[in-house]
């Protein structure tokens, strides 16, 4: 990759989301980096952006002509593919904070350019942990996310409240309630990592202690003789990550000395994620020292399948399936039942026949309209599974 010491580094934001408005301001104020074009599918002024309307553009092509790096984060990950695959035809390497994309289409786009996760949001920073962890000699057993609460089926009345309250989207507010964002998070973290699931839909051990949380998961990974990508659900944790892991045992009087307590497990982690904040020095690592923090692997494990929140009668029409108050997403290793609809596909889908409350929803079960994203899942998924089997498997 280029260096760029010693010039601004130009950077072209897509999406008008409150992580893009965030990074905008934050870039806006650097030394050593500009916006270039903040790329957005709006018309219009948009409102409340905090840097001038000059930079806004619906001209994708424009924006990649002006970037040194592309920092995408729309949620829409069928959107988000196109845009990438984009960039790469302009040898522009891309930033994510869009865990999102990179389950369902990250493996794909991994082959065609230079593409990362950022630090900041749950899968980065445990990734940055993890760094940390291992220079130290640590062995992890259990990457783990912290949630203060689930609802995994909310009502509509609820979301419009806490949406129009903390000024997220509906769709946003809802998948961090309902938990798909939790689960698309950790099978990133599996794939990326290259850890596995304990089961379908992962643990998530509930706590009022963080430490007893944490040493239970690590104890059903040595139970299950694998290391875990989990979650805990605590309103008492700080609102970060953690890893627990062992060490070698003639160490154990030193780590009790700096109280890290007396093993075998320790607990390692970092009560912040900053989301937008951490994105510049991402983009500075990537640039300068060509670091991939992280990203979906080349042959992804996991998964995060589309579960029915309700009963859905044939012919019900879904138009976005992440946030939805339809379906949910559930993280499962691939193997286990390849032809599961991914819940990043879940856009603009028409439902075939009736779906049970609960049920796993399958490509028999749904027509999924033609994208670069699903193209790109098929083609994932010969990797993963015999090639020979995906067409009947996946049919048009």
């Amino acid at each position: 990759m280029k260096n760029n010491f010693g010039k601004l580094i130009r950077v072209g934001i897509v999406g008008t989301g409150g992580i893009s408005r965030g990074l905008a301001k934050l870039i806006a104020r650097r030394k050593d980096m500009v916006i270039s074009k903040i790329l957005t599918r709006r018309k219009g002024v948009i409102e409340d952006i905090g840097v001038n309307q000059e930079y806004i553009t619906n001209d994708a092509q424009r924006i990649l002509e002006l970037s040194d790096v592309l920092v995408v984060s729309t949620g829409d990950p069928i959107y988000s593919t196109q845009i990438i695959e984009l960039a790469f035809t302009y040898g522009v390497p891309v930033v994510t904070m869009d865990a999102d994309t990179q389950v369902l289409t990250g493996s794909y786009l991994s082959k065609r350019g230079v593409i990362t996760e950022a630090n900041g949001d749950q899968p980065g920073v445990l990734a940055s942990l993890n760094q940390e962890v291992i220079q130290m000699g640590f062995k992890p057993l259990v990457y783990g996310n912290i949630k203060g609460f689930l609802n995994q089926n909310p009502s509509l009345e609820d979301m419009l409240y806490w949406a129009q309250k903390q000024g997220y989207s509906l769709s946003s507010v809802t998948s961090f309630t309902d938990g798909t964002k939790l689960q698309i998070e950790q099978a990133l973290v599996a794939n990326g990592l290259g850890v596995d699931l304990a089961k379908r839909g992962m643990i998530g051990y509930e706590t009022n202690d963080f430490q007893e949380g944490a040493f239970a998961l690590a104890h059903e990974a040595q139970n299950l003789k694998k290391v875990l990508s989990d979650y805990i659900i605590s309103k008492e944790s700080p609102p970060g990550v953690f890893i627990t892991a062992t060490h070698q045992e003639d160490l154990a009087p030193e780590l009790k000395t700096y109280k890290l307590g007396d093993g075998p497990f320790y607990l390692l982690y970092k009560p912040t994620h900053l989301c937008f904040f951490e994105i510049p020095n991402t983009i500075l690592n990537l640039l300068h020292r060509d670091e991939i923090l992280l990203d979906n692997g080349s042959v992804p494990s996991a998964s995060v399948a589309t579960i029915a929140k309700r009963r859905l009668e044939a012919g019900t029409f879904i138009e976005k399936g992440i946030g939805s108050m339809d379906v949910r997403g559930e993280a499962m290793m691939i193997a286990d039942d390849p032809n599961h609809v991914p819940v990043g596909l879940m856009s603009n889908v028409r439902v075939k026949r009736n779906v049970e409350p609960g049920q796993l929803i399958t490509f028999d079960d749904v027509e999924i309209p033609d994208s670069l994203a699903y193209v790109a899942w098929k083609e994932t998924l010969t990797n993963v599974v015999d090639p020979s089997i995906v067409v009947d498997l996946i049919k048009k």
